[in-house]
């Protein structure tokens, strides 16, 4: 097989002889039947036992993939990695089969998906490609397919995302037959275009700072370095830092990176990859640098620039050595959350990891900020920034849109788009919109849709008013964009609309004006759109913001980023003191109206809080601890007791425990919610627990001394220079028997309603713990020790 050749049957015996050879094994299908996986799993089964890295994705398009078949490929390869695509009404039709090796690299695309008819006697068309024939194409392939693998359409499959597609696909195949289904869905893509959003395109930002000569920090950069340089002192080796759109984070990591020797820099686009090289090559003019991509593979300069889609594969990965770089930075680390980070933040063991972005929103639930183990050394919001005059001011008015978004089907994380533009193409919608631009805009104009054919409709409906419009999408031709960029800031153009071309990394600082046509789905992009109207520029006073805003998800919430401290509530009147004196916020009474009953009707924190936490377990795939679901499910999690008692309280109300964990739950309410409650002042009472708990599952609840723990107590409170300057306490072992003596064992068996006791020098649990459930218990205060010690240290830690 050196040749390029034609398959029109049997491509199992391909598969099979390719994966027998194959270190990494790339697949993508529209769907997968029962028949199709039984005749694949040999062949994978003994790729996966000889260490080769599998990952399939399958299509849930028009629900033909079988649950059976998900469930086959869940059970039967656990080393592999499966996701599903999830299409949201857009057609997915890709089949490819993608095997790389040490001596070679293979490529088959073509016409058939995973069921035994294509795999064998169906007609079918796969062109097969050696590497002899594909060349780079086989590595534009893998890049593209890992983009499309982690991308915000997938979701991993595990026994929660399985079970929710099983429920789904029972459901579809209830109301209309499959073949019927392809059908209807045919017909309307040809009659009306895609309702796709477009590919997500960037342009390259201008760069920062073009002169050649030598760069100083400008203040806000000062403000970062000076916080990044304290936590180094207090011993971190990760952090993250939140810099609002305008203010450089790019220059600030090149600036940064002069204390370490090579640098890796991590990236999702190739624009900022070729923008972050040239910022740090103008910091460090005598340093090489490189890029590490699907076309270049420079791996030894001193700065590495690479594409997270590239380095993320194992073949790739494993090129570097673990040590190789000092420090390591993600750009736009809201993106970090993304399986595709996991590999490689695991594999490498950098001195430092810094993570920046202006967006690390808790609202979207993608809490990027665990990844730096909560160390947030500086944030400055784009409210600070105005305030202190290093972006511009804006005026934002809340114009109501009436479109009853009520009635619109929800999928997974957006409106269905072929429902959503049945609203929107609409002549009295567009003639709202333009009137309340005509009224309110300045001269330059961004206005943010949400699919291909409302940018396109909007456009035309501008220009027949009399104004000049252009739509521009991923994938309208580059030239054409960057033309229009200049026609807007010279004037010709009065309003581009666009659908998430200009989210991050273009900055055409003149554009004076926003306007918002579609509806929030994401907090986090809503302030990347924000941003791109707050650059400074001559002659440019304040950026006139204009939203529609109705009765949709988040419509109320998403008015909270106008607040510099993270809240999951608005409050009108807080917004409205708190903004910079230049700055106005105008909503019309019905939009008032509109968010005092949303808030009225909302759903309860209870209700919030295990609806978030379902969330999260569907995406862990697995029951996530209560410091996971502080870290990484985007809710304030001190909401917890106040609303359950306790995480345990909150599981058992979301039905969550099982008929043992209800006993032990039922058994040790008091004592979960003690550990949860007790007042910490200090960090002693935990430390002190988890020095018990440290003693193993059959002894954790026996009693213990103060000179016992006190070795343990220092060591733990003297380990991170950051504990040190928190919790400061003496090294000798007397006095510091003495401080636990004092503190925590006197002061939590005085509070903790004799749970606990300190008698004749002995700190001991007052109930006994049924052998039955003591792993359950052990387990559970275990849980919520972490928690609180690792929320102490990151409240107290903000502080300094």
């Amino acid at each position: 097989m050196n040749k390029l050749r034609l398959i029109t049957s049997d491509l199992i015996q391909d598969l099979t002889k390719l994966s027998a050879d194959a270190s990494s094994i790339y697949w993508v299908t529209a769907f997968a039947m029962k028949s199709g996986v039984r005749l694949v799993l040999p062949s994978l089964k003994e790729a996966l036992a000889s260490n080769t890295e599998v990952k399939i994705l399958v299509g849930d398009y028009l629900y033909i993939t079988q649950p059976k078949a998900l469930e086959l490929l869940l059970q039967e390869l656990p080393g592999a990695e499966i996701r599903i695509h999830k299409s949201s009404g857009i057609s997915f039709h890709p089949k490819a089969y993608l095997f790389r090796s040490e001596i070679t690299n293979h490529l088959i695309v073509g016409s058939s998906n995973l069921s035994a008819s294509a795999l064998q006697r169906g007609i079918e068309w796969n062109l097969y490609a050696p590497a002899e024939v594909s060349g780079t194409v086989f590595e534009e392939a893998t890049n593209e397919f890992m983009k499309l693998f982690y991308s915000d359409s997938t979701i991993p499959l595990n026994k929660e995302t399985l079970e929710t597609y099983s429920i789904a696909y029972e459901q579809a195949n209830l109301t209309v037959p499959l073949s019927q289904k392809w059908t209807e869905s045919e017909e309307q893509e040809a009659m009306f275009g895609p309702i796709s959003t477009g590919s997500t395109v960037y342009e390259q930002e201008e760069p920062y700072v073009i002169e050649t000569t030598k760069l100083t920090p400008r203040p806000a950069q000062v403000l970062a370095l000076d916080a990044l340089q304290e936590t180094m002192q207090d011993e971190y080796d990760k952090a993250l830092v939140v810099l609002a759109t305008g203010l450089g984070k790019t220059y600030l990591a090149a600036f940064f990176a002069e204390q370490f020797n090579r640098v890796l820099f991590i990236a999702h686009r190739e624009e900022i990859l070729n923008q972050a090289k040239g910022s740090f090559l103008h910091v460090h003019p005598v340093k090489t640098a490189g890029l590490y991509n699907a076309i270049e593979k420079n791996k030894d300069a001193d700065f590495v620039f690479a594409s997270i889609h590239t380095l993320s594969q194992k073949f790739h990965l494993e090129k570097f050595d673990p040590h190789a770089f000092d420090l390591i930075v993600i750009d736009e680390f809201h993106h970090a959350a993304a399986p595709s980070y996991e590999r490689l933040l695991d594999y490498f063991k950098p001195k430092f990891l810094l993570g920046i972005t202006a967006t690390p929103d808790r609202l979207d639930n993608k809490d990027v900020y665990s990844i730096c183990d909560g160390n947030i050394a500086i944030r400055i919001h784009f409210i600070d920034a105005i305030q202190r005059n290093w972006l511009s001011p804006f005026h934002y008015y809340g114009v109501y849109d009436d479109t009853d978004y009520s009635k619109i089907r929800w999928i997974g994380t957006g409106y269905d788009e072929e429902e959503l533009s049945r609203v929107q193409l609409r002549e009295d919608m567009a003639e709202k919109i333009l009137l309340a631009w005509i009224d309110k805009k300045q001269t330059r104009t961004i206005g943010f849709c949400s699919t291909v054919r409302q940018a396109n409709f909007l456009s035309y409906y501008f220009t027949q008013a009399g104004y000049h419009s252009i739509a521009l999408n991923g994938n309208t031709p580059r030239n054409e964009r960057m033309n229009a960029r200049k026609q807007l800031e010279s004037g010709q153009l009065d309003i581009i609309f666009t659908v998430d071309l200009f989210n991050e990394g273009v900055d055409i600082p003149t554009v004076d004006t926003l306007l918002f046509a579609r509806p929030t789905e994401s907090i986090a992009i809503f302030t990347q759109q924000i941003g791109r109207g707050l650059r400074l520029a001559e002659g440019k006073s304040h950026c006139v913001i204009i939203d529609l805003i109705g009765n949709y998800r988040n419509a109320d919430t998403k008015l909270t980023v106008f607040t510099p401290d993270s809240t999951d509530k608005v409050e009108l009147k807080t917004i409205q003191t708190s903004l910079p004196e230049l700055c106005a916020f105008h909503l019309e009474t019905e939009i008032i109206d509109l968010v005092k009953e949303m808030a009225r009707k909302a759903a309860s924190h209870k209700q919030r809080l295990i609806f978030g936490y379902f969330r999260l377990k569907e995406e862990m795939g697995s029951r996530p601890t209560y410091l996971d679901f502080h870290l990484k499910s985007g809710i304030i999690a001190t909401n917890v007791k106040k609303e359950f008692g306790s995480y345990v309280g909150m599981l058992q109300e979301a039905g969550e425990l099982n008929e043992q964990e209800l006993e032990a739950f039922e058994l040790y309410k008091d004592w979960l919610e003690d550990v949860e409650k007790t007042a910490m002042t200090k960090s002693y009472k935990m430390v002190l627990l988890k020095y018990m708990l440290s003693r193993g599952i059959d002894h954790w609840h026996k009693p213990v001394k103060a000179e016992e723990v006190a070795p343990f107590f220092t060591d733990y409170l003297t380990a991170k220079e950051y504990r040190r300057k928190i919790d400061v306490i003496d090294t000798d072992m007397k006095k510091v028997s003495s401080l636990i003596e004092r503190m925590p064992m006197t002061k939590w068996s005085g509070s903790s309603k004799g749970k606990i006791t300190f008698e004749n020098g002995f700190f001991q649990l007052n109930f006994d713990v049924v052998e039955s459930v003591n792993e359950i218990v052990f387990e559970w205060t275990k849980e919520i020790c972490e928690f609180r010690l690792h929320w102490y240290f990151e409240k107290k830690g903000e502080k300094l």
